[in-house]
């Protein structure tokens, strides 16, 4: 059995003309102590890979080289080491793999996860929509319900919404019950009313905050920041007292005293991917991947997920 494994990786950051990420061979891992090998079938492509790349989160998390990129997996059991009794070697599982030092990520062949990261996979969905959904949903299950407290009934507004943690926030909140006011570019539109958001407003148009109070009908119970761009100076004022504003992108928005504040770096959570699953295959969550590239073009694919103007997913088949 071979030793090594197919892999992107680089050894040091860099922008993406300066090619960092390349293709070669490295230790294929094993499975340690409550950990279990798993043979990556898709591994989901998101800014935050990017980002990894270019060196923007090595004060905040531990990086080492080689450092193989990627956080999402669906995968097939290779073997399990010892004390792992969860899954056996053939069961098909999914993950968010992000560990406390970067390193051994998902692009690549195998990589060895702890049982207590993985869950069994949405069976009804391909292994391109398995592989897209462990980090954009459960960074949009953690910001709604657990920091957002979204309920039946409140109405939210998700900022950056045709994205992949935004469509998937889109299905989320409607499941739940909410009034989902939807911020895309126009040609989007289509695409989350599918999903279920109730209205769509056009980010580039003069009056946003007009657009939102108007489809609203009344004060905000939750706003969600899913972008970069300045919606959300333009909306907070309509969020109500004591309302929730969550962002995945900025940790110090200018914000009212009156609104509690949480900026979400997603975690690890096998159960929220168990209830994620069951979603999947009762049809409610719905992953579109807009993209596929083979393991050989990694780099090309931080490169597209990098002009943040993808919908719903890309994704790199290995």
């Amino acid at each position: 059995m071979s030793t090594t494994m197919k892999a992107a990786f680089y050894e040091q950051f860099g922008t993406p003309e300066e090619k960092p990420v390349r293709i070669g061979e490295l230790p294929k891992p094993t499975a340690g102590e409550g950990e279990i090998l798993i043979r990556v079938k898709a591994a989901g492509v998101n800014p935050v890979d990017a980002y990894t790349v270019r060196g923007m989160l090595k004060d905040a998390i531990p990086c080492r080289f080689p450092l193989i990129p990627g956080w999402d997996v669906a995968g097939v059991v290779e073997e399990t080491g010892h004390a792992a009794r969860r899954f056996k070697k053939g069961d098909e599982v999914y993950a968010y793999a992000r560990r406390p030092e970067i390193q051994h990520g998902t692009f690549a062949e195998y990589i060895s996860l702890p049982e207590a990261y993985v869950a069994k996979r949405p069976e009804t969905l391909s292994w391109e929509e398995a592989g897209g959904i462990p980090l954009v949903a459960l960074t949009a299950w953690q910001s709604l319900f657990d920091a957002g407290k979204l309920e039946a009934g409140q109405t939210v507004l998700i900022i950056g919404a045709s994205g992949g943690v935004g469509s998937v926030a889109v299905q989320l909140a409607k499941n739940a019950g909410a009034k989902v006011i939807a911020v895309a570019s126009e040609p989007n539109h289509g695409f989350l009313k599918e999903l279920g958001a109730d209205s769509c407003i056009d980010y580039t148009i003069d009056d946003v905050a007009g657009a939102v109070k108007d489809a609203a009908a009344g004060p905000l119970d939750l706003i969600y920041d899913c972008s970069r761009g300045d919606v959300l100076s333009k909306t907070h004022d309509l969020l109500k007292e004591g309302g929730h504003l969550i962002s995945i992108t900025n940790s110090k928005p200018e914000r009212r005293d009156d609104v509690n504040f949480q900026y979400v770096f997603v975690e690890p959570n096998a159960p929220q991917l168990d209830q994620l699953a069951a979603l999947a295959d009762a049809g409610k969550l719905k992953i579109h991947v807009s993209k596929t590239y083979p393991l050989d073009q990694a780099a090309d694919a931080l490169r597209d997920i990098e002009s943040l103007h993808t919908k719903g997913k890309i994704v790199i088949r290995i």
